[in-house]
């Protein structure tokens, strides 16, 4: 079984959970609530920038230049061909987005994996240590919209099925060159180091889990404790 192979089937129990919380399904039914469809597309337009800076960090690590060109396309695809779907749920609470994120968000769970990914990639010379931070993200948005699309629970007349087509697609290239470079990087790695790049794939699967659950939950930094106001 190849290296990436094994990354996706341990982090099938997590995206089963992704699917089954709260924000997967109530999108999938065209019920989220216009709070939590702000806080995640203010949160993700936050993220999306940092996940550019990232790919700027991994390009000098990669082997060959059809990576770094493909990874340079990814960076525009970033911060261009993303926005369609933002826009979709933008669309689906009558809100312009540009509106919308003009207030940024910056909440706990969001903080802690963009600072997860950036730690592999100041601390980590080997791309892989990068990338399995990185991977996750691509790869929960495909699995989620391939199985959504295939999905009797989905809602077909609400625009929000759009969101789950648009990401059945979108995120295929990415997830193969993913899966391709770290199959490649980890051939000489020790079974340790396999054994950390492996925990940071899961960590940031976990990450996105708490990512969507942060968006349904309004989650904020809360600096007076436990105690109400």
């Amino acid at each position: 079984m190849s290296f990436s192979k094994d990354l996706r089937m341990a982090a099938e129990p997590i995206i089963e959970d992704i699917y089954n919380d709260g924000f997967i399904q109530d999108l999938l039914h065209g019920e989220l609530s216009k709070q939590a469809v702000r806080q995640y597309l203010r949160a993700d337009a936050s993220y999306l920038k940092e996940f550019a800076n990232l790919y700027a960090l991994l390009i000098p690590k990669v082997p060959n230049m059809d990576d770094v060109k493909f990874l340079v396309e990814q960076i525009e695809f970033l911060l261009e061909g993303e926005v369609e779907a933002h826009e979709i749920l933008a669309s689906f609470i009558n809100e312009p987005y540009h509106e919308i994120v003009k207030e940024k968000v910056w909440p706990p769970s969001g903080d802690h994996y963009i600072k997860h990914m950036y730690y592999n990639a100041y601390a980590h010379e080997n791309a892989a240590y990068t990338i399995a931070a990185m991977a996750p993200c691509p790869y929960v948005y495909a699995v989620i919209g391939k199985r959504a699309i295939k999905d009797n629970q989905l809602n077909k007349d609400s625009i929000t099925s759009n969101w789950f087509e648009f990401y059945s697609t979108e995120m295929d290239a990415l997830v193969n060159l993913f899966d391709e470079l770290m199959d490649r990087l980890t051939e000489n790695c020790t079974s340790e180091e396999k054994e950390e790049i492996k925990e940071n794939f899961l960590q940031s699967t976990i990450h996105e889990r708490n990512f969507f659950n942060m968006a349904y939950v309004d989650e904020k930094w809360n600096f007076r404790g436990d105690k109400d106001e």
